[in-house]
């Protein structure tokens, strides 16, 4: 009895476990999930392209005091480093002897004043002898010379008084320009000539200065193409931004005046000159700084992250997905690298969207499972 019960539980056993077997094997196999991408629908932007170009400041304009007449220097009528005004004197030379070249040029010409007056007289009064002929043609003739010769000795002495008029205004120097002053080159005591190589002190004129930079030939064609642009929308210069050295941007605005029109042969640049309204004096002549310079503009551009292009043989692609969320890969061509995106300039439109994220496990028309990837516009648009 043991033995048949035990065939007959064995029997039982194996056949529970031929069922087991059965039920393993009739369950479904599940298919691999779909994907999952980040995705980004191209929209147009405007786009600004600049370059940072490393510049110098110049004064708008430099004067050099120099005296125009011979003394010694009595005083200084100005603060250094102040700024002063155009027609503001800032040295007094001795005018004493000035004034005494003025007094007697004064006098020689009251002198040939009467002189004339008493030719003129002359004349006047032998004029009705010679009709009666009670004089002869010689003497009235030299007569009328020696009047002529008289006015010719006023003429001669009014310019002397006016010359050294000028000289005693001379022996107040003024400032030619407005500016602001540096040291006093000269002091009180000091004897100065109007051939002296030397100057008294010097002005510069800040409150608009120049901006110097150097920039490529070959970026000299978009460069005039966009001042053309701006001159015909605005009738103004190209707006340019003055950087600090820390990449923050002064207050001060600036625009492109000109380009140079001598490449030069050692580093193929050109002198490109702008100028900077300089209120608060905050740039001085000699400081280096950055210009951000216009190169040009898109009004439409198409930009992607640059995580986005994929290149298969050296080309450069995009996966996009149609309405069917179905990748696909697409050619591009693309443009400038600004903030770590790029410019579509052919092979994509707008509404597009375009794979960010994921693109390692997509393969042609496979179906995805996408989502929108956060978008962060380029907050700066330099090119470096």
């Amino acid at each position: 009895m043991r033995i048949d019960q035990l065939r007959r539980h064995g029997g039982a056993c194996a056949l529970v476990a031929v069922m087991l077997m059965g039920c393993e094997q009739s369950e479904p196999v599940t298919d691999n999930p779909a994907p999952q991408v980040s995705v980004l629908t191209v929209a147009p932007s405007r786009l600004e392209l600049t370059d940072d170009l490393p510049g110098r400041v110049a004064a708008l304009r430099v004067a050099e005091i120099r005296p125009q007449v011979s003394g010694i220097v009595l005083r200084r009528s100005f603060e250094q480093g102040s700024e002063v005004a155009a027609g503001q004197p800032l040295f007094q030379i001795d005018p004493a002897p000035f004034k005494s070249e003025v007094d007697m040029a004064a006098a020689a010409l009251q002198r040939a004043t009467v002189g004339l007056e008493r030719a003129r007289v002359q004349v006047a009064r032998l004029q009705p002898l010679l009709k009666a002929d009670a004089v002869s043609r010689q003497v009235y003739d030299d007569a009328v010379f020696q009047r002529d010769q008289a006015v010719a000795d006023v003429a001669q002495a009014r310019a002397t008084l006016a010359r050294r008029e000028l000289d005693l205004k001379f022996a107040t120097v003024e400032a030619p320009i407005p500016g602001r002053i540096d040291q006093a080159l000269v002091t009180e005591g000091a004897l100065v000539g109007g051939s002296d190589g030397n100057p008294m002190a010097r002005i510069q004129q800040i409150d608009q200065v120049y901006v110097d930079v150097r920039q490529p030939a070959s970026s000299l064609a978009p460069l005039r193409k966009a001042m053309a642009l701006r001159k015909a929308d605005s009738g103004d210069g190209l707006p340019v931004a003055i950087l600090r050295g820390d990449g923050e941007p002064y207050e001060a605005t600036g625009r492109v005046l000109f380009s140079g029109i001598s490449v030069d042969p050692g580093t193929g640049d050109v002198l490109l000159r702008i100028l900077v309204d300089n209120p608060r004096r905050d740039l001085l002549p000699g400081m280096f700084v950055r210009a951000r310079v216009p190169r040009t503009s898109y009004a439409d551009a198409l930009t992607l992250p640059q995580q986005a292009v994929v290149r298969v043989g050296g080309q450069p692609q995009v996966w996009t997905l149609d309405g069917n969320d179905q990748a696909s890969l697409k050619p591009v061509e693309l443009g400038e690298l600004v903030d770590r995106r790029y410019r579509v300039s052919a092979g994509l439109e707008a509404g597009r969207r375009v794979v960010v994220e994921g693109m390692e496990r997509l393969s042609e028309g496979v179906p995805v499972s996408a989502r929108d990837w956060p978008v962060s516009k380029p907050t700066a648009t330099t090119m470096r």
